[in-house]
């Protein structure tokens, strides 16, 4: 059994994001309201359902090496119901289009990721 109370690099580095996101909301809440708003509105389910998008942000993720976002997006997709083959071909797109780096991302930490919250999760 998982020790819940274990900190783990992915959800340590989910924390980190969350903890920063609060200190800029507290500071300039007026200025982040709207971003934030935005932001929502565009993951809530429409015509494209939530796991798609959360693969979508993955890949864009991996293409733009922004590490938070590879993890939270990775995670998301898991939540959604991403499915290992459809991971893999989420790599594969934003490999195909950012060359080496996107590829190097995308086969540790989207993997490691994945790997990671897949048994934690189901």
């Amino acid at each position: 059994m998982e020790n819940t109370n274990e900190i783990n690099y992915f959800d340590q580095a989910i924390d980190d994001y969350k903890r920063g996101t609060t200190k800029l909301q507290e500071q300039l809440p007026e200025m982040t309201k709207g971003f934030f708003h935005f932001t929502e509105e565009a993951f809530k389910e429409g015509t494209i359902d939530k796991k798609t998008k959360q693969l979508i942000a993955l890949a864009i993720s991996i293409y733009a090496q922004d590490e938070y976002c590879i993890i939270y997006h990775t995670k998301g997709a898991v939540e959604h119901g991403a499915e290992q083959k459809e991971i893999m071909e989420t790599l594969a797109i934003s490999a195909a289009l950012g060359g080496g780096a996107a590829f190097a991302q995308a086969v540790t930490l989207a993997l490691d990721t994945f790997d990671h919250y897949q048994q934690r999760l189901h």
